[in-house]
Parts: C-alpha cells; structure tokens; sequence
C-alpha cells in the first residue's frame, strides 16, 4: 500500500472523494430543491453517476499503468474518532479490489439511471426517487472504498438506508411499505453480526483500519478469529440475502424495477461477498469460519435455484436467481484463496448480466401494463425484438452457454469447489442445472409459444432511454468473461492473497460435465414448457418441490416460528412482568401508605375530649411502666 505522495503525476487520486460526494451531493439537492429541479433534476442524477464512472475508470486506467507494488493507493482523508488508546482516521483504499468495484457500482449503476429516466417518466415523485438513487451509489462507494472497517460501516448502513427507501418508493402500495420494513429489520440483524466484528477488532487489535487488521490476524487465538470470522459472515449473510437471512429479498420486489437490477446486480447484494474477501486474512485463519462460509453459499445456491423454478412472477425469478448466483460468489469465497479471485470475476460478470435481465425483465412489465405473470406473456420475441435479444445474451451467460460471460466466471467456481470437496462441488453442478432449468422455462414462457396477452394490453418496444442501456449491457453479457479471463487473478493477489491457476480456453472434464448438466436442464425445461401449452393460470396443487418453492421454502414461516413468535412471547413476558410485578409492587406499597396515612389521620379530628384522653391514656401507660420498672 502507497500513500497519496507516490502516486503518477497525473493526480487523479487526489480528488478520489469526489466520485462518493458527486452523488451524495446531488442526492442532498434533489431532495432539498423542491420543484425547482423537478423537470431536469434526474439528468443531473444521471450526469453525477457518469462522472464517478468516469473517475473510477479513469484511476482504474493509471493503476494500470503502474508496477504492481504500486498500485494500491491509500488517501487518507481526516481523523475521525480519537477516544483512549483508539484513532479511526477516516479515508480510502483504491486498490485492485475496490476500484473493480467502483468501475461496476458506477458504471452499471449510470446505466440503471439512464434506464430510469423513460421507465419513470410518468412518475409525479421522480426526482425525489433519483434522489434516492445517488443516495444509494455513494453509500455503496463508501462502502468500497473506505480504509476502515468503521467508515465501511457507515456506507453499510447508508445502503441499508437508502434500500428501505427504494424499495419502499411506492408507499402507497401495503405490500411494497411491508417488504421495505422487512428488509430494513433483516438487515438490522446481519448489521449486528458486523458491528460485533469492528468492537471485536477495537478490543483486541485497537484499531479497525484494514491495514491493522490483516496484521494482528494471525496473532489471533483461533476461538478469537473464528468468532470474529462468523461476526463478519453473519453481517454478509443479512447484506447478500443469503440463508438464514434471504427472506427479505423477494418482497423487495415490490420497489420499481430499476431499483431490482441495481439492488440485485451491482451493488447491495454483493456487499457480503466483498465483505468476506476483504477480510481474507481473518477468514484464513478459521478453518470453522470458512467452512461455515462455504456450507451458507452451497446451500443458498441451491435454495435459490429452487424457488426460481416456481416462481410465476417474473421478476421473483429473477430474485431467486440472485440469491443463487450471490451463492456461487459466497460458496467461492469460503474456499479461500483457490477461489477469492473467481468470487470476484463472477460477482463483476453477474453485475452485467443480471441487471440486463431485470431491465429486460421491467421492459416487458411497460409493454405488459405492469403485470408481472409470465403465464400472461407468450410471443413476445415477435414484437419486443431489442429487450427479446438483449434479453437472450443474459439468459446465455447466466446458464453458461460456451463463451458468454457466466460460462468462464461460473465454471471456474465449480472447478475451484470439486477442488475444495466433492459434496461442494456437487451442489455447485447441480446448482448449474437447475439454473439452466428455470431461466429456460421463464424464456419460453415469456419470449415463446402462444399469446396469453390479457385484454387491452398491447406489447411494444421500450424507448431508447431503457433499450439503450439494455444492449450495452447485453454486449457486456457476451464478451464481459473473456475480456477478464485471463487477467483478473492476477490482478486480484495482491488485493485479496489468492494463487492464480493457469486457465485455458479448452474445457476441462469437469467443464464438460457442467455443459452435459446445463444441456439437461435446459432440454427439460423445454420438455416441460416448451413441447407444451403453458396454463393460463397456475395449477392450484403441485407436488412438493413446486409448492416448497412457490412459498418461497416456508422461510417466512421458519422465522416466524423460531424468531418473531418466540420474540414477541418474550415482550408480552416482559409486559405482564412490568404491569404485574413492578407496576403491581409499586402501586401496592403506595396503597399501604395511603391505608395507614387514613388510619392515622384518625387521631387528628380537632376534638379537644379525644386529645385530653389520649395524653390521659399516655399519663396512665407511662405510670405503669415506671412502676413495672420499679418492681423489677
């Protein structure tokens, strides 16, 4: 790592904070503005995003230039917190890691701006949600690109902040108010694992700095790093929609489409993923934390794929999907350095493609008038040539169809998994052809067959504001593996300490078993839905891998049985205890009091007889104890 004074000449670095205050600026001001900007406020949005592109690539392009060693570069920026023997200065990391990043939030996220501008055309709150928009992106850089697991805390939670708000943009909606809440409770608790994981590290280490942090990890006792390893895992676990905590993720559908693709493409999702590899020193030093990193991302994979197969809502397949491919990335990640680069290269690859099918996927809904069931679609590739096409890229590189993006970044997990174990790889290649499965059915039953158009809708392309995103991005789903295969291990190890393996372009045996499993999912799927009419309602009964799927795995009722319920128990204890017992105790003492003040008050009735016979009684009872004392 560098500091500012050794970089090139050309001192780009020295205005790095600008691409998180652009966005962060104009968020402020679109949402501060009132009307003023509310006719060219989201052009502005737009043009904020482009210029932190245009940094990000920019710096990106200089590193390259550079030698290795010196390419990391750290801007320290002002200290925040100095409190005892601790000192968090605030400031960033561009290194080979976070710029990768950068160049994805921006760039992908720009393009999800500009899409935004014809699908939220006719949206009376729009600079309020482009407001929202670069709210989010400069969280997220924040998140990135900060130096210190402190500062990277607070982009975490400005993304958290900034989701609840778009997810829940349409408040109107009951259902899209209660997936807001939903995902900004599920993720309170990931954030619980993470901030754990920082007092941990300022207890222990006495600083949060990632610097520092790599280190002190291998002086760690193990139970200390794999405490710490699972903080950080639980954290990632609640940020990336993984199990446990994915629940959250289908109902955030709810929000309008862009804001789909750019939670589930580019940037909120894929925070675990870079939070793990960030912390690859601490992970390394906890065979029980890394274990447990690679059993949450097989399973999820799988879970993932699972409930695509079901889902009748095209965007909640594509939700599913997620939650699978973020699988893949996580299941990588555990494996350690084996696999830390090729988490990475599928995290950027699935960026591309799946943002390109959630725009395709929001395409479809404006020529469908919103509707979201794909057993309404049908035929669509006739009259929605561009979103059918662009749309198609995606489909090919998410199922690894032989040189499209997916095919290099997820088949080099499957290998790097059968190399770490033969159950993890297993679920990987089964993982595969499930995907294959599921994304062929919504492809025939959306682009294929027969018209099931509902009255009064009548399909059309999408403007060139949302199709001129989808074919760069559909460009980006065909040749975005190969433009990094061959580089990004070993641009990665110095970032992240993984070994680069050597890779060619000629499939491996276990490459050749992939393609064999994607070819099988993908004929069945057709067998299934292809070869055959496709109902215009779903079945009311299915067998059980259909009906676990289509309630989502019964996850909400998993939580609601071992979390909500047992949590809601306790506070109606805690109720009655406050009521009965210390309200009870209370008011019990107070009302003996006021019993004995009534008695005594008796003695006080303002008859001069009562008072005469009192000091008589007194006179009496003090003669016979002196007597009695006398006698004794």
């Amino acid at each position: 790592m560098i500091t500012l004074e050794t970089i090139a000449a050309t001192g780009v670095f020295q205005v790095a904070w600008l691409m998180i205050a652009l966005p962060a600026l104009v968020a402020g001001l679109l949402l501060v503005s009132g009307k003023f900007f509310d006719r060219g406020g989201h052009w502005l949005a737009v043009a904020a995003s482009s210029a932190s592109f245009v940094l990000a690539f920019w710096m990106f392009i200089e590193m390259l230039g550079a030698d290795p060693e010196h390419r990391a570069v750290s801007l320290p920026l002002f200290d925040w917190i100095q409190t005892g023997s601790w000192t968090v200065s605030a400031g960033l990391q561009i290194d080979q890691l976070s710029i990768l990043f950068a160049m994805l939030i921006t760039g992908v996220g720009s393009l999800i701006h500009l899409y935004s501008v014809g699908y939220m055309a006719h949206d009376d709150r729009r600079r309020r949600f482009f407001a929202y928009l670069n709210l989010f992106v400069a969280a997220m850089l924040l998140l990135v690109l900060a130096n210190d697991y402190l500062v990277l805390f607070v982009g975490w939670e400005g993304v958290g902040l900034a989701s609840y708000l778009l997810i829940g943009f349409w408040q109107h909606k009951p259902s899209a108010a209660a997936a807001a809440k939903k995902a900004f409770v599920m993720n309170r608790v990931g954030d619980l694992g993470l901030s754990m994981a920082v007092m941990s590290m300022l207890a222990l280490i006495g600083s949060s700095s990632f610097e520092a942090v790599n280190a002190a990890a291998s002086k760690l006792s193990p139970g200390w790093a794999t405490a710490i390893g699972l903080f950080l895992l639980l954290g990632a676990v609640g940020k990336s929609a993984q199990v446990p905590l994915q629940g959250w993720l289908l109902d955030a559908m709810e929000g309008p489409t862009p804001v789909s693709a750019l939670i589930h493409a580019a940037t909120m999702v894929t925070a675990g993923v870079y939070l793990v590899v960030r912390s690859h020193e601490i992970f390394q030093m906890s065979e029980v934390a890394s274990t447990a990193v690679v059993i949450v991302g097989a399973v999820t994979l799988l879970f993932g794929a699972w409930i695509g197969t079901s889902k009748d809502d095209i965007k909640k397949v594509l939700a599913g999907s997620t939650m699978s491919q973020i699988g893949y990335m996580m299941l990588a990640a555990g494996i350690g350095p084996a696999g830390y680069a090729f988490a990475i290269f599928h995290l950027l690859t699935h960026g591309f493609f799946k943002a390109n099918m959630f725009l395709g996927a929001g395409s479809v809904m404006h020529a469908m008038n919103d509707d979201v069931d794909m057993r309404h679609y049908g035929a669509l590739a006739k009259v929605m040539r561009v979103t059918f096409l662009t749309f198609a890229m995606g489909y090919l590189a998410i199922i690894g169809f032989p040189f499209f993006a997916g095919y290099f970044s997820k088949d080099h997990i499957i290998e790097a998994a059968f190399g770490h174990s033969a159950w993890a790889g297993v679920a990987a290649l089964l993982g595969a052809g499930i995907t294959a499965f599921y994304m062929t059915r919504l492809m025939l039953m959306t682009f294929f067959g027969e018209k099931r158009w509902r009255e009064g809708v009548h399909p059309h392309e999408s403007p060139k504001t949302m199709t001129i995103p989808l074919i760069i991005l559909g460009f980006f789903s065909i040749i975005g593996g190969a433009l990094m295969n061959f580089w990004i291990q070993e641009w990665l190890e110095p970032a992240t300490g993984g070994h680069p393996h050597e890779l060619t372009l000629v499939p491996t045996l276990v490459g050749w078993l992939t393609m064999a499993v994607v070819a099988a999912g993908v004929a069945i799927s057709w067998f299934v839905f292809g070869a055959k009419p496709v109902p215009d309602t779903a079945p009311a009964s299915g067998n059980f891998f259909t009906v676990m799927g289509r309630n989502d795995l019964f996850g909400d009722t998993v939580n609601d049985v071992l979390v909500v319920q047992p949590t809601m128990l306790a506070a109606r204890g805690v109720v009655v205890a406050d009521h009965k017992v210390l309200d009870g105790g209370f008011g019990g003492l107070a009302t003996a009091f006021a019993g004995i003040s009534t008695q005594v008050r008796k003695l006080q009735n303002g008859q001069v007889r009562t008072y005469a016979l009192t000091m008589a009684i007194g006179v009496v009872a003090v003669g016979v104890v002196m007597i009695l004392s006398q006698l004794g």
